[in-house]
């Protein structure tokens, strides 16, 4: 067996579509009456979903010319849902914008976007038209004035714009970090949106027509809209969607609809619902399945929740640049701490970080490369990061990793944050793990800060768990019980909370500058 990659191929039952719309269509078929979507006390179903997008691509497409984009400003909810697929049926280009952002973080990516459109919801409705107005942005739709998607689920003469997408035109994008600190959109295309759907399901081989599923994810993310738009779609799954991520209404979500499958993605998640003071009452008899991925889960977080749960939770890996790129599977082994095995018709790599071009043994840590049909076609209006990333065929991550003498693969740590202190190299996430095995702290983040005698030396911040109670001299005494002397913190930080990006992601990059910034003792 080559190590990184797939062992098996997609299953006799796959199901392949050109675009994510084509899955729709199918499923107004299939399943018309099966609920497809739930948002509190709202739900469609399938048939009413596809007239709903039919009438939202319509609206589109009489405002937008094929191959234009279309910005989407909202929160999670059956309209957002809507939205993006009305847009994309429509020929559109959808970029999901984080509604949480400012006017002055919005700016630079609508004008990178450059969208003839942007839809909003009555959140975002004065904000995306004051922006619309800024920018010469010729068209606004909102949610709350401009359309109505029960009507349109409503009126049986809607239906799809013919033709449905072809597979090599552009779908959607995702803004992702920058090297220079400016966010870069990755461009997808229908199929390599609509292809993750069947290469995650040959791992998670989760039920046609019988899963409900909940995702706490934002759908501007590529988890969430992969997670909530796609692979529900090709399942003929129930989507529940939650407006915001709150740990007491996801769990009451989580026991009202009976879900069977709960896409949480970063530790965070799962650390704020066992903290809830309400978990202990939360019927979650019939959760089967849990995921994360977007961070590593510390094995303490495993155990917990699989205490609580009676499930283990399944961690895997996927990026803005494409997913899925490897999962632990539902049957089979499942090595804690790993991301998993590898999707089929995917390629991965470790290679050496000085050339990227020397494939490394197992075991040894080096820079990982991918190749597959889920990877971006390049960064938009950026072809140097392009370059940069997209070499020879290969997608470059800037993560660094290893494989097991099974093929399961480990994530050390991002290439651009490894520390090296007095000339070894220290992965931040080993220390972050340390940390956060302590009873008393939910989340820990290392970062690198320059140092005159040693080049980099390590800081760490920390945010107690409820009710956790130490102090820092006891943490560094911890580190110092379980690091070997280079990698331990410098200096440890108690702060109330840590910051974060994305869905529930640690923010490192301002703790850097924190570090940097601050004059320590």
């Amino acid at each position: 067996m080559q190590v990184g990659r797939p062992t098996f191929d997609l299953p006799d039952d796959v199901l392949e579509f050109p675009s994510v719309i084509h899955a729709l269509d199918y499923a107004g078929t299939e399943v018309p009456d099966r609920t497809a979507l739930v948002c509190g006390e709202n739900s469609i179903d399938y048939a009413g979903y596809r007239r709903a997008v039919g009438g939202m691509a319509v609206m589109i497409g009489e405002l937008c010319m094929q191959g234009d984009r279309a910005a989407v400003l909202m929160t999670n909810s059956i309209d957002m849902a809507v939205a993006l697929m009305g847009a994309m049926a429509a020929g559109a280009q959808t970029a999901p914008l984080n509604p949480a952002l400012t006017d002055r973080e919005l700016k630079p990516l609508l004008i990178d976007v450059d969208p003839s459109i942007i839809i909003c919801d009555a959140g975002t409705e004065e904000r995306a038209r004051g922006l619309a107005a800024e920018l010469g942005i010729a068209n606004v739709l909102s949610a709350a004035s401009d359309f109505d998607i029960w009507a349109w689920a409503a009126d049986e003469n809607n239906r799809l714009p013919e033709p449905l997408p072809e597979p090599d035109s552009r779908a959607a994008m995702f803004f992702t970090g920058g090297t220079t600190g400016v966010p870069k959109a990755a461009e997808h295309t229908h199929h390599s949106l609509s292809v993750y759907a069947p290469l995650i399901h040959a791992v998670w081989t989760f039920r046609f027509d019988a899963e409900t599923i909940l995702n706490v994810a934002p759908m501007f993310h590529v988890w969430g809209h992969q997670f909530t738009l796609v692979f529900p779609l090709y399942l003929r799954a129930t989507m529940v969607i939650v407006p915001q991520y709150s740990p007491k209404l996801v769990l009451a979500e989580l026991a009202r609809n009976r879900v069977t499958v709960f896409a949480g993605g970063p530790a965070a998640i799962f650390l704020g619902l066992l903290a809830a003071d309400t978990i202990d009452d939360t019927d979650l008899s019939a959760l089967e399945y849990s995921i994360a991925g977007g961070s590593a889960c510390p094995e303490g977080l495993l155990s917990r929740w699989q205490t609580r749960t009676g499930n283990e939770i399944l961690e895997g890996w996927g990026m803005s640049e494409g997913a899925p790129i490897n999962s632990n599977p539902t049957h089979g082994i499942k090595k804690r701490l790993s991301t998993g095995i590898t999707s089929p018709r995917t390629e991965i790599d470790i290679v050496d970080l000085e050339t990227g071009t020397r494939v490394l043994p197992q075991g040894e840590k080096g820079e990982i490369r991918l190749r597959g049909p889920q990877f971006t076609i390049g960064y938009r209006n950026k072809p140097e990061e392009t370059a940069a990333a997209i070499r020879n065929g290969w997608l470059y991550t800037g993560d660094i990793g290893y494989f097991d003498e099974d093929g399961y693969m480990f994530l050390v740590d991002r290439k651009k944050e490894m520390i090296i202190v007095g000339g070894f190299n220290v992965y931040p996430r080993e220390i972050d793990e340390v940390l956060t095995n302590h009873p008393a702290v939910a989340e820990a983040a290392a970062v690198g800060a320059p140092d005159d005698f040693s080049g980099e030396v390590v800081r760490a911040f920390v945010a107690l768990a409820p009710g956790g109670e130490t102090d820092v001299e006891a943490l560094m005494a911890y580190c110092a019980e379980n690091l070997v002397r280079y990698k331990q913190p410098k200096s440890i930080e108690i702060l109330d909370e840590l910051p974060k990006k994305g869905p529930g992601k640690i923010d490192k990059m301002t703790l850097k500058i924190r570090a940097e910034e601050t004059t320590y003792p």
